[in-house]
C-alpha cells in the first residue's frame, strides 16, 4: 500500500505565504514525480505544479501560480513541498498531493493521491 499525507494547510491573509508538504510512504520501489493539484469551491480540480524525482527532468507550473509558487523535493524523505507566496483569495482551495509511483520492480507506474489539505486565503 501507498499513502500520501499532506500537511501545512490553514488560514492565511492575502499577500501572505504558506508552505505545504506531502510525504509518501508504504511499499515504494521508485517515485517518478510528485506534484500538486487543487480544487476550489465550485471549480474543477486543476493542475498546480509537478517535479520529477528522476534526474534530467524539470519542474512545471500552472500559469496562474508561476512566479508565486515554488515546488521542491526531498528524494531521501519521499517528500514534496509547495512554497506559496503572494497568496490571493482565488488561491483558496483544497490542495491535493499526487505521485507517480512504481510499487515493485514488476509493477507499472500508477498515480496516487492524498486526501487533501485546505488552504484558505482571506482577511
Amino acid at each position: 500500500q501507498v499513502q500520501l499525507v499532506e500537511s501545512g494547510g490553514g488560514l492565511v491573509q492575502p499577500g501572505g505565504s504558506l508552505t505545504l508538504s506531502c510525504a509518501a510512504s508504504g511499499s515504494i520501489f521508485s517515485i517518478n514525480s510528485m506534484g500538486w493539484y487543487r480544487q476550489a469551491p465550485g471549480k474543477q480540480r486543476e493542475f498546480v505544479a509537478n517535479i520529477p524525482f528522476t534526474s534530467g527532468g524539470s519542474t512545471n507550473y500552472a500559469d496562474s501560480v508561476k512566479g508565486r509558487f515554488t515546488i521542491s523535493r526531498d528524494n531521501a524523505e519521499n517528500t514534496v513541498y509547495l512554497q506559496m507566496n503572494s497568496l490571493k483569495p482565488d488561491d483558496t482551495a483544497v490542495y491535493f498531493c499526487n505521485a507517480d509511483i512504481r510499487r515493485t520492480m514488476r509493477s507499472s507506474v500508477m498515480m496516487y493521491w492524498g486526501k487533501g489539505t485546505l488552504v484558505t486565503v482571506s482577511s
